[in-house]
């Protein structure tokens, strides 16, 4: 359990995917589908073994919590795979020859996917939210994604925030993704407190990094396993299995 008394906090900031709703296996679930799709033309023109994308590890590693253009780019060049950047536009079209490509496809399955089976907010996370609320602590979400305020409007969350961070501002301002501390900066800024009296909630890698990073005075991975290791290597001060498992103290005046 990590305890946070409020008095020495002026505000939480989260990541969205996989912290504060269950979507971050729907973001891998769609990535998968781009790559697997990819890889497998790939090998038949080259007539090479197809190596799927690692729906877990491959993931978390070179995508999790990154602008879509740039967990592309991550990804094929760990396979090795010199892929133009192309332009915006290509996100449009969708085209495999591209990274701005595959992100505009991946977008698509994703969008798909969340139509299909819904948007689903952690219990835990919908508790903690709602006491930081009572206990007048102010509260912003940092997420790489473009469907952040779809997804806070649909889980009902969205009126807690003062401050919102997502990819359209990363596109707008040409914020640096995750693990450049940017978002989290911007996200302070705007709520007007210092970093030192913040503390970030994240469940991937690079976000962790970004966090400590941005000299947060608190940063707390959220993951278990061989993933809780993980976020203390990059950065983490606290790792909890969910944010249940996180408690408020005191109230701010």
């Amino acid at each position: 359990m990590v305890v946070i008394n409020v008095e020495q906090f002026d505000a939480l900031i989260l990541d969205m995917d996989g912290v504060i709703t269950e979507t971050a296996s729907v973001h891998a679930r769609a990535w998968k589908r781009v790559f697997d799709e990819f890889l497998a033309r790939r090998a038949a023109q080259t007539h090479a073994a197809m190596a799927p994308f690692d729906v877990d590890a491959d993931y978390r590693r070179y995508v999790d919590g990154k602008p879509r253009i740039t967990g592309a780019q991550s990804f094929l060049a760990a396979r090795k795979i010199d892929l133009p950047a192309g332009t915006p536009a290509d996100a449009d079209t969708g085209t495999d020859t591209t990274a701005n490509g595959l992100a505009g496809r991946k977008d698509r399955y994703f969008t798909e996917l969340l139509a299909r089976e819904g948007v689903h907010a952690f219990p835990g996370a919908v508790a903690l939210l709602h006491d930081a609320h009572r206990r007048g602590v102010r509260l912003a979400v940092a997420t790489s994604s473009h469907h952040g305020a779809d997804i806070l409007e649909a889980t009902r969350l969205a009126d807690l925030f003062q401050v919102r961070v997502d990819g359209f501002d990363i596109d707008r301002l040409h914020l640096k993704g995750k693990p450049s501390p940017d978002m989290f900066l911007e996200a302070a800024q705007r709520l007007g407190v210092d970093p030192r009296r913040a503390a970030v909630f994240e469940d991937a890698t690079a976000g962790v990094a970004a966090g400590h990073a941005g000299g947060f005075g608190l940063v707390v991975g959220v993951g278990s396993g061989p993933q809780a290791g993980a976020l203390l290597e990059n950065g983490a001060d606290e790792v909890v299995a969910d944010l249940g498992d996180v408690s408020l103290q005191g109230v701010r005046t």
